[in-house]
């Protein structure tokens, strides 16, 4: 039996000039234990297929499963085994860290879980904090605490949404330690994240949305080695000739261009100095998963299920 499974899920939202459709015919599988992948462009329709499967909104049409448990026929035994990170910052401004944990816990009616909420404030660096108001912590504490709520009542399937968005380093670093070891506990978890490092050092397999529609459904393995070319990379001291603007991934002064081969390379780089661009630091790597996310959605291949 699937950890979720999506099964033909469509939501179309009525407006004053009209319908829009978030999704259309959402369709895939996340097994137990996977660390599981979600990704997409803004307004892809990442956050409308996470509230669906929350149970915050009722899909169109189709059903979404987790654990055998229909989220809207069986929402109280559904949603119990789900622990959700939302990407927006909502706390109660009344209430300690350590009071928050516990009335969550009571919203599940787990009792007598001190051990527990101990332990979580120590993983995820909240230990000094346990006694501190909420609306004294900084955001990135906030999201800590988020993070806790959602472990709280120990859920099976734990989902993040955009967790790390606007955050330092330090609590990723934190958060990816403690997520990664309750995968390996056997908890499945779901990330969507426009961190795309981070989804292709940790999830095990991904879909990627595009609107509203699953573009591509595969191992992040078979993903990147699926991509079809090499990339120089470069930092420019001089604009583009626009042939190369047209197909280069530019960050500042750092240049990445695709090149299928040596001679592409050569073509590339002999562009840049009839254009009078002085190329600095050149080299080549493989592709990673932002490139690979770039062809999908440039694409609007069909879907591809594996």
């Amino acid at each position: 039996m699937p950890a979720i499974s999506f099964q033909s899920v469509s939501k179309t939202y009525v407006t004053a000039r009209g319908g829009f459709q978030a999704l259309d015919n959402v369709r895939f599988d996340i097994e137990e234990g996977e660390f599981f992948g979600l990704l997409g462009p803004n307004g892809a329709g990442k956050t409308t297929l996470i509230s669906v499967l929350a149970g915050l909104v009722r899909a169109t049409s189709g059903r979404v499963l987790v654990r055998g448990h229909d989220v809207q026929a069986d929402y109280a035994q559904a949603r119990r085994q789900l622990g959700v990170v939302p990407q927006e910052l909502v706390f109660d401004p009344f209430f300690t860290v350590r009071e928050a944990l516990r009335i969550q816990s009571g919203y599940f009616g787990v009792r007598h879980n001190d051990a527990w909420v101990d332990e979580l404030l120590q993983s995820l660096g909240l230990a000094d904090k346990a006694n501190a108001n909420m609306r004294q912590l900084s955001g990135g504490m906030k999201r800590r605490v988020l993070v806790a709520q959602a472990l709280v009542h120990r859920p099976p399937v734990i989902v993040l949404d955009e967790p790390t968005a606007g955050v330092d380093v330090e609590l990723r670093q934190t958060l990816w330690q403690f997520i990664a070891r309750l995968n390996r506990e056997g908890h499945t978890v779901l990330l969507t994240t426009h961190y795309l490092e981070e989804a292709e050092a940790l999830c095990g397999r991904i879909a990627m949305l595009k609107a509203g529609r699953v573009v591509a459904l595969e191992r992040t393995s078979a993903l990147l080695k699926a991509a079809s070319s090499n990339v120089l990379r470069f930092k420019a001291d001089a604009a583009l000739p626009p042939a190369l603007a047209a197909r280069a991934r530019v960050t500042g002064r750092i240049v990445q261009l695709p090149a299928h081969d040596a001679q592409e390379i050569e073509r590339h780089l002999a562009a840049l100095r009839e254009a009078g661009v002085h190329a600095e630091d050149v080299e080549i790597r493989k592709p990673d998963l932002e490139d690979v996310f770039l062809d999908v959605m440039a694409a609007g291949q069909p879907e591809v299920v594996a």
